[in-house]
């Protein structure tokens, strides 16, 4: 059966959560293309057990917190009060994760944090509430960067005709162009929420508490968007070197000595819902007035109107869209039960995202015939098939699956 994407040929579905090895792990977004070469998938262990829901598991069981706050504290007293404006940077939108990062910061451990925010394409109305109420009520400086409005269209509309991929600019905003500001503003500390393992991740990088510098920098001049070789987007896109800088990787040799990003999540323990409600206490952080299509959350990825649109695309390449990601989640941290994720998913995953998708196909001067049609276009054979006038799953965690 053919597959796309570099994908697991052999479906295998975790024990504990209703994640596959389908689903894709974090890798350097500027090698992502069609054929995803050298992206990695979920791990499910010979115990059947996947990377995620064994960190989890090792966060309850195995991890010295206090060890770990000990290690934070060390940390933060070599960078407070370093000479230079502020003691770090944290990198965010205004969602509950930079709140909670910021806000710990700069109130439990005394730093002076400056924040930076790539914002989302399309705000929401709450979205963009809970970044002024971050700001102002939260009370912290911080740089906005205001991004050329045509080339992220532009970039925007290509990752999704190339890669299926809408969100792919907003991505490459946070992992390429908070550090890059940071390393020249000669601020050589950078937080980030979660650590990328909370999400399946191998687990090997929840080791250490740096993100790998390879998500951020590069040594070569090998570089995608939107899937399209960046020379290629010059000479045939028309786009200027100079238009595609802030989504581009910095240099290594161009990386400052000591300059470090971490992730906060590794010295604390890491609850998203814990996360929530810490932002709703001290910044006065509001959820989705309904719940999002999907699935069953209201707090989670909700700033950015292309969110929902993101994790339908995830639906379709992957067999797993937004519900699989939270419904994992509340498993790994006993807020739900197996048994009770199999019948969120059965309810709400790949639920089409028709809110907001009139409104990025607008703002993307894309029909939605035209959308629909890239969607098939994108579907691996090995987990998709048609009867009649719809695709089905092949195979998905009820066991419900399709076959020719």
């Amino acid at each position: 059966m053919k597959t796309l994407f570099n994908l697991p040929k052999k479906i295998i579905f975790c024990n504990n959560c209703v994640l596959s090895n389908q689903f894709p792990t974090s890798y350097p977004e500027y090698q992502h293309t069609f054929n995803r070469k050298g992206a990695k998938y979920l791990n499910i262990n010979n115990n059947g057990v996947c990377d995620a829901c064994y960190y989890a598991k090792k966060k309850d069981d195995l991890i010295d917190w206090k060890k770990r706050e000990k290690e934070l504290l060390k940390l933060l007293e070599k960078k407070r009060g370093n000479g230079v404006d502020y003691d770090c940077i944290v990198a965010g939108s205004g969602g509950k994760d930079s709140v909670y990062a910021s806000h710990l910061l700069k109130y439990k451990y005394n730093m002076n944090p400056l924040t930076i925010t790539w914002p989302p394409i399309l705000y929401t109305d709450y979205g963009k509430d809970n970044f002024l109420r971050w700001i102002k009520k939260g009370g912290f400086d911080n740089i906005t960067i205001n991004y050329n409005p045509e080339v992220l269209r532009r970039l925007t509309k290509l990752s999704l005709q190339k890669l299926l991929h809408p969100f792919q600019t907003f991505v490459m905003g946070q992992k390429h162009a908070v550090p890059k500001i940071a390393n020249k503003l000669n601020i050589d500390l950078v937080f980030y929420g979660d650590p990328d393992g909370e999400w399946g991740n191998p687990i090997v990088e929840n080791s250490t508490s740096l993100r790998k510098k390879s998500y951020y920098a590069t040594k070569t001049n090998n570089i995608y968007l939107a899937g399209i070789k960046v020379k290629e987007l010059i000479s045939e896109y028309k786009f200027s070197k100079k238009d595609l800088s802030l989504y581009l990787p910095t240099k290594i040799k161009d990386i400052k000595k000591n300059f470090q990003v971490h992730h906060l999540g590794y010295y604390i323990k890491w609850i998203p819902q814990e996360a929530y409600y810490y932002s709703v206490e001290h910044t006065g952080f509001k959820a989705r007035p309904e719940r999002t299509q999907g699935s069953f959350s209201k707090y989670s990825s909700i700033d950015d109107k292309i969110d929902d649109l993101h994790y339908f695309t995830t639906y379709i390449k992957y067999g797993h869209g937004r519900c699989s990601y939270d419904a994992s989640q509340e498993i790994r941290n006993n807020h739900i039960t197996l048994k009770e994720a199999k019948a969120l998913i059965k309810k709400y995953d790949g639920e089409y995202p028709d809110k907001y998708l009139m409104d990025v196909l607008n703002y993307l001067e894309i029909k939605k015939d035209e959308f629909d049609k890239l969607c098939n276009r994108f579907r691996s054979p090995h987990l998709w098939v048609k009867k009649g006038n719809k695709f089905f799953l092949r195979h998905n965690i009820n066991k419900e699956g399709y076959d020719d």
